[in-house]
């Protein structure tokens, strides 16, 4: 549920000032109690190695096949492909490609 500012519509965030959470304005830092008692804070979140690497899973049925390409281990011209934003939301994303025929896998930047 998103929380907005009574006096200028900006949004509340929530903010742990020593023991007790209060919602905070973006904007005009308007401050407020929460309405309810399940409101929880996590200060920060980590992350292990696993969660941040992403599987392809063997079964490719799914995903669109390009032409455009040639693997670079056995030479096919059909792959897979996939787009992920890898880097900032203003760079461009990153595209992904599997050889259909040796399922070697490898990025290209654009």
């Amino acid at each position: 549920m998103t929380a907005f500012c009574p006096k200028c519509g900006g949004l509340l965030k929530p903010r742990r000032e020593g023991s007790k959470v209060y919602l905070v304005c973006t904007r005009c830092n308007y401050r407020a109690e929460p309405a309810h008692h399940s409101l929880t804070i996590t200060s920060r979140i980590e992350h292990t190695d696993k969660e941040k690497t992403f599987v392809v899973e063997e079964n490719t049925l799914n995903l669109p096949i390009t032409r455009d390409v040639v693997c670079k281990r056995c030479g096919h011209s059909e792959a897979y492909y996939w787009v992920v934003q890898t880097r900032a939301a203003d760079e461009p994303p990153t595209r992904f490609y599997k050889c259909v025929k040796c399922g070697f896998t490898w990025r290209e930047y654009e």
